[in-house]
């Protein structure tokens, strides 16, 4: 082999798998650690859950799920209706407030 063959062995690269690239793109991006971590808190649970694809989703902070999503749905539709009644009241109080007591003058020097 003539050094020159040598010289540009040693500085060719097979191309990188899209497989590599990947892994190292999720690797980057703290993907890996943050499944590892997950998977070791599924995997040292001593009742494992009925369903653990609900148990690594709440462990990476998805979303409540559906009945609990429709239950806060509804819950923050009675709260704005309880709003907008005392907004109503309020404004109605201070209303007839300001006709009994109608405001005065501080500027008593």
């Amino acid at each position: 082999m003539r050094a020159e063959d040598s010289f540009v062995m040693a500085h060719y690269r097979a191309p990188e798998s899209k497989r590599e690239q990947f892994r190292r793109y999720l690797e980057k991006n703290g993907v890996l650690d943050t499944l590892t971590n997950v998977l070791v808190t599924l995997y040292e649970e001593t009742e494992k859950p009925s369903n653990a694809l609900d148990f690594i989703k709440h462990q990476l902070g998805v979303g409540p799920q559906d009945d609990e999503a429709e239950s806060l749905r509804l819950e923050l539709t009675r709260l704005r209706q309880k709003y907008d009644q005392l907004m109503e009241e309020n404004t109605d109080l201070r209303s007839r407030l300001l006709r009994y007591e109608p405001a005065q003058d501080v500027a008593t020097e």
